[in-house]
């Protein structure tokens, strides 16, 4: 069974501080501390460049989330050779190569083992401000919330596999899981955060509940006011929903008023994500202005709800 460290294991040890185990950080002195973690996942889609891009961008999402930057990976690696070649596997690494390149961190090695399932992900160091880290216990009262992807993903996933996606739909989810959070950890920061989370395996209710929870605040989210890929709302009401979101589901209504909406979008607000956006908190003024600068730059970003102090409880307003 492991162990999950404390600070009383160490000073220079400060965990807790995303999303629970996702991640790790050390402290090296008054101006730096490294952002440790680990993230791999099976193929979504057939594309096996995509697919590393995706797998990429996935892995070092959390040290986005800290608010730091990335410097060093390396490959972990699930192959089964009896189906896949290995020109598919360096078609894989390629991709994860392409945003490493856009990211600026290295990607120097790794590991391989023999899997029936093909796996790909990163192992990635990378580096924060000791003062400056983002967590999930930091957001605060009289925050707005910041959404900065779309969702929808994991039902596009679904879809993908039934073969009921609609045209473009594929394109679009490609486009948002490739979508580096750097520049979203740079707005969360220059509009004065403290408190922020990735968006992915839980989905959006799934990771504010667990933030709201650690910060001591109750959320309000407008649900007119969340971004969706085109097309997964019919997608959902249709039942195309993978069992992960029901899942997140079930868990967020614990601690939900979901007021007067329907089950589709609470199934959608509930869509287990890969390589989601950032959810952060910031002064309404300054989160409205992060959201200006990100949908510049070809985010999907908005502000999607407030924050008050509280137990933890999210109310939904709108349908």
């Amino acid at each position: 069974m492991l162990r999950r460290l404390t600070p009383t294991d160490s000073p220079d040890l400060l965990v807790g501080t995303e999303t629970g185990d996702d991640a790790a950080v050390w402290r090296l002195d008054d101006d730096r501390a490294l952002v440790v973690t680990a993230d791999f996942i099976t193929p979504l889609v057939d594309d096996a460049r995509d697919w590393g891009r995706i797998a990429a961008a996935n892995a070092v999402s959390d040290v986005y989330a800290m608010g730091g930057r990335p410097l060093l990976a390396l490959n972990l690696v699930g192959w089964n050779r009896d189906e896949l070649s290995l020109d598919v596997l360096g078609d894989v690494l390629d991709g994860a190569a392409e945003v490493a390149r856009e990211g600026r961190f290295a990607i120097a090695g790794g590991h391989t083992v023999d899997d029936p399932e093909p796996k790909y992900g990163l192992a990635v160091v990378g580096e924060v401000h000791p003062d400056r880290i983002l967590t999930n216990a930091g957001l605060r009262p009289g925050d707005a919330l910041v959404l900065t992807k779309a969702l929808g993903v994991g039902i596009t996933a679904t879809a993908l596999k039934r073969g009921v996606a609609p045209r473009g739909l594929a394109a679009a989810a490609v486009a948002s899981m490739t979508r580096l959070n750097g520049p979203a950890a740079a707005a969360a920061l220059a509009a004065g955060a403290t408190g922020a989370t990735d968006v992915t395996g839980f989905g959006l209710l799934g990771h504010l509940r667990k933030a709201a929870e650690a910060s001591g605040v109750d959320a309000e989210v407008d649900v007119a006011a969340v971004p969706l890929l085109d097309g997964v709302r019919d997608l959902a009401a249709d039942g195309v929903v993978p069992g992960g979101t029901r899942r997140n589901l079930a868990w967020a209504e614990e601690a939900l008023d979901p007021g007067g909406t329907d089950e589709v979008t609470r199934l959608l607000l509930a869509d287990a994500q890969t390589s989601g956006g950032l959810l952060f908190g910031a002064e309404p003024a300054r989160a409205a202005e992060a959201v200006a600068a990100l949908r510049a730059g070809g985010h999907d970003a908005a502000v999607v709800g407030a924050l008050r102090a509280g137990p933890g409880r999210i109310r939904l307003n709108g349908r």
